[in-house]
């Protein structure tokens, strides 16, 4: 695995084969991300990545909230509860010399709590498939104030995610087993 885009363009990532079936890692391919990416960069809707803060759930490898500061992403924060994945992502953004740029959490993506910094423009989500994480991750997202009005949320599954309101999706597309699905909170309401 290697970073596709921008500054750190090229950077190889620490090895893990083919995933950790066990601690539920299977890493975005660097072709997904780099469809998501330029979905992200060219889509009607605005590029979303210079100067946002990246909230990267079920982190895994890192591999996507380090392609976010790579192209211009101001701060990421990567949220994982597996002993692998924190070991994979302190590994990864030592190596991409990007400590001052990134927090990691370790805690369960599906139960957030309440946001006790600022909120996030750019959302990764990328749950092991077919379990319902997601739905339960972004509900808490949503809930404890992890989400800036107008965010983006990137979300993988193997199906088509149930988008909950007020979250409006704004694309999907398939790649291979992988269902990536764009979303966008809603900003603000009138008079409010």
């Amino acid at each position: 695995m290697r970073i596709v885009g921008g500054s750190l363009r090229g950077l190889k990532l620490a090895e893990m084969g083919a995933g950790d079936a066990a601690a539920h890692l299977r890493p975005t391919t660097d072709r997904v991300r780099e469809s998501i990416f330029n979905l992200l960069v060219n889509g009607t809707h605005g590029n979303p990545v210079p100067g946002a803060r990246a909230l990267d759930l079920f982190s895994g490898t890192g591999a996507l909230g380090l392609e976010a500061l790579s192209r211009g992403a101001a701060h990421a924060t990567f949220v994982d509860d597996g002993a692998k994945a924190q070991a994979l992502i302190r590994s990864n953004v030592a190596k991409a010399r990007m400590e001052g740029a990134a927090t990691l959490l370790r805690q369960d993506a599906a139960r957030l709590g309440a946001n006790r910094d600022a909120p996030f423009d750019l959302v990764f989500l990328d749950p092991p498939y077919a379990q319902g994480l997601g739905e339960r991750a972004i509900a808490s997202a949503l809930a404890g104030g992890w989400l800036a009005p107008g965010a983006v949320v990137v979300w993988e599954e193997s199906r088509p995610p149930l988008i909950p309101a007020p979250l409006v999706q704004i694309d999907q597309r398939r790649y291979g087993d992988t269902l990536v699905t764009l979303a966008r909170l809603a900003t603000a309401q009138a008079g409010t």
